[in-house]
């Protein structure tokens, strides 16, 4: 029969079963993935050959752990995805509070009960996504949350002194004996609870008040913090950093390939969005630029960080800014804008530090102004270099594109909320447009030709061929010394 069917301690000793302490139930089961060439972490891009390696090397010895990186950088997911390498089921002692192991209970309740009912003892089968316990580290966690305290209540109803041990209120570590326990921004607690931590991390055992009573736990534990904390708003003491045996440096993605993974596998799409609303290959990876930019501005705080869950929330509100476009329009299927990045701003805002300078600028200024380097950086890889200082006779393949704006007496304007047809006709006005593309980027998916126009325009604004203004309706683009000549 199924293990996790035994009902009584005497039916566990029967079917051999032994225990294990949770770090060796981690090694042994990271043992047999790595053996079987299985992926240990699914779902998580970009450490494959940095974090993960570090993360099994720090399981396989055994030690608690550490990750410090800068917000949105998946640490927490991490420490979740660690229950996959924990066996199925565990036995405990049925009713027992701190999940004690029947055949090395700690507790008083279930030494008691053993020695009381022997092979008889009822135990209960604990299932993995139930062994993990998780805190968020603020300035009002006490000891007693964490550790434990007396229960008045309890020495009242049960008729005890103060001085018998069973009066004790566990707190959330005694609770989580056998599990793994994360604690989120570990600087944020308190110098004196994080003193509180030291006998766990290094004997495995808790003292409560002044009782005699030691539990020795059997706990993996693993921290979260972000390096800025050091600094801003609290530090992990010295003496508890050393008694974590591995810290391990998360980053962010490397490179646009990684990132679109990410965001493509968070991003919490409706099913009709998907249907309805198509997203060229180059605005999704416009989308990861904006953020790669965002890391690199001088109007960010770069100790801050910006969190992968600003691509995430950019790109559920890009679909739904050409949805809602699309339901006004009474468009049935519709592909996206550039002009619809101007509805990821409000993802953007939110999720920035900015500096003194960009608090200046405008938090609004800042992301749209990210939005236009976002273009001007990827722009080289579709076609030619546009050059800053450009010889009197030496001919450009943007000529004719400029000259066309250069001659029209109004500027050119693209509405927001243009029906498909209208939109594509405007573009398809710029003749110029069509050339260019047919020289450069002559595959180009049909539905995705009239997004690689826009951004041409967008970029030819960013190199200053072009100047762009946006108005409450939408964009209008214009030769930037045509209408100054035609005035004069």
């Amino acid at each position: 029969m199924d293990i996790e069917h035994i009902k009584t301690l005497g039916e566990l000793k029967k079917a051999g079963y032994k225990s294990k302490s949770i770090k060796d139930e981690l090694r042994h089961n990271l043992i047999q993935k790595i053996k079987n060439k299985e992926t240990t972490f699914e779902g998580v891009h970009g450490y494959e050959n940095t974090v993960i390696p570090e993360l099994e090397r720090a399981i396989l010895s055994r030690h608690n752990i550490n990750l410090l990186g800068l917000r949105g950088q998946a640490k927490t997911r991490l420490a979740r995805l660690m229950l996959n390498l924990l066996d199925k089921y565990i036995p405990c002692v049925k009713g027992s509070e701190v999940n004690d192991d029947p055949l090395n209970p700690i507790s008083r309740f279930a030494v008691e009960l053993i020695h009381d009912k022997g092979d008889d003892t009822p135990i209960s089968w604990l299932h993995r996504n139930e062994r993990f316990a998780e805190k968020l580290a603020t300035p009002d966690v006490t000891v007693a949350d964490i550790i434990g305290d007396v229960d008045p209540i309890k020495a009242a109803n049960l008729r005890l002194s103060y001085a018998d041990d069973r009066v004790i209120h566990y707190g959330m570590i005694p609770r989580a004996n056998r599990c793994i326990f994360v604690i989120n921004e570990l600087p944020d607690l308190q110098a004196r609870i994080q003193v509180a931590l030291f006998n766990i991390l290094q004997e495995g055992d808790i003292q409560i008040r002044g009782f005699k009573l030691r539990l020795p736990l059997d706990i993996q534990f693993l921290f979260t913090a972000n390096p800025e904390d050091y600094t801003n708003r609290g530090s992990i003491v010295t003496p508890l950093k050393d008694r974590i045996g591995s810290q391990i440096l998360t980053h962010y993605p490397k490179n646009i390939e990684t990132a679109r993974l990410i965001t493509e596998q968070e991003a919490r799409i409706v099913e009709n969005q998907n249907s309805s609303v198509i997203v060229p290959d180059l605005a999704r990876d416009l989308l990861e630029q904006i953020v790669f930019e965002a890391r690199k501005s001088e109007f960010i705080d770069a100790k801050s960080g910006v969190s992968a869950r600003l691509s995430i929330t950019a790109l559920e509100n890009l679909l739904s800014t050409a949805e809602r476009r699309a339901l006004i329009a009474s468009d049935g299927q519709t592909v996206v804008r550039l002009s619809d990045f101007v509805g990821v701003i409000p993802a953007i805002t939110g999720k920035v530090e900015l500096v003194y300078e960009g608090e200046q600028e405008g938090a609004a200024v800042v992301a749209y102004n990210l939005i236009g380097e976002a273009v001007k950086s990827l722009f080289s890889e579709f076609f030619p270099k546009i050059e800053k200082l450009q010889k009197h006779d030496e001919e450009s393949p943007y000529d004719n594109i400029v000259s066309w704006f250069f001659n029209l007496k109004e500027g050119f304007e693209l509405l927001d909320d243009l029906r498909d047809d209208s939109y594509k006709t405007l573009l398809n006005s710029i003749a110029p447009l069509d050339d260019l593309l047919e020289t450069y980027q002559p595959n180009l998916p049909k539905h995705e030709c009239y997004f690689v126009k826009e951004f041409v325009l967008w970029a030819l604004v960013e190199f200053k061929q072009l100047s762009k203004h946006r108005f409450v309706e939408g964009l209008q683009f214009k030769d930037p010394y045509g209408s100054f000549i035609s005035d004069i």
